[in-house]
């Protein structure tokens, strides 16, 4: 048990680690997609983004480096190298404000009733199923809106329809997880006063 928490309280992690190399990775993918407009190579950096998200949750489940520094870092640096590339093709596909706009109510929302979960439990909550998918399936889109530099609008409008309704999904599975939590401890502390 204390073997878990000491790990639990760690900061110099190569899960970590990991997850700073990519945010290190954001400002390269911008650079190479809308200045040097080198889209093959944009989508490389991409991939070794995605390949050190995969290896470093491998890494801290497999070897007891769970952290809870990790358990925020990680879904940041998501977060921002989805945003920073659907801020990219959006100046190709006018469409990709919906999942942008959409995130920013999502991480919001998620967030704020995340940190009252920490504040009533003090239970730092990981990603679920479905906030796995949506990131499959984001990155999906992302990478074949680069890849294939001219996608027709039907396979675009397809995918981006596809990636929102996930979204949408995962953000009331949430909250609604969320939520529970934080009844669920309200009524443990009525139930113990009385």
């Amino acid at each position: 048990m204390n073997s878990k928490n000491n790990s639990a309280n760690k900061i110099f992690t190569v899960p970590n680690f990991l997850s700073l190399v990519r945010l290190l990775l954001i400002p390269i993918i911008v650079w190479l997609y809308c200045i040097k407009k080198e889209y093959v190579l944009t989508a490389v950096i991409l991939v070794v983004s995605g390949v050190t998200d995969v290896v470093d949750g491998f890494i801290a489940r497999h070897f007891g480096l769970v952290s809870n520094l990790g358990k925020a870092l990680d879904p940041v640096a998501d977060k921002l190298t989805q945003l920073a590339t659907l801020f990219c093709l959006v100046t190709r596909f006018h469409l990709m404000a919906i999942p942008i706009v959409l995130m920013f109510i999502k991480e919001t929302i998620v967030g704020v009733t995340g940190l009252l979960v920490i504040k009533k439990t003090g239970i730092v909550c990981g990603a679920d199923w479905h906030g796995k998918l949506t990131t499959v399936l984001l990155y999906g889109m992302i990478m074949l809106h680069i890849v294939w530099y001219n996608i027709n609008n039907v396979a675009s409008n397809i995918t981006i329809a596809v990636c929102t309704a996930m979204m949408v999904l995962s953000l009331c599975l949430y909250v609604y997880r969320n939520i529970s939590l934080i009844r669920e401890k309200s009524k443990d502390k009525a139930n113990k006063a009385l």
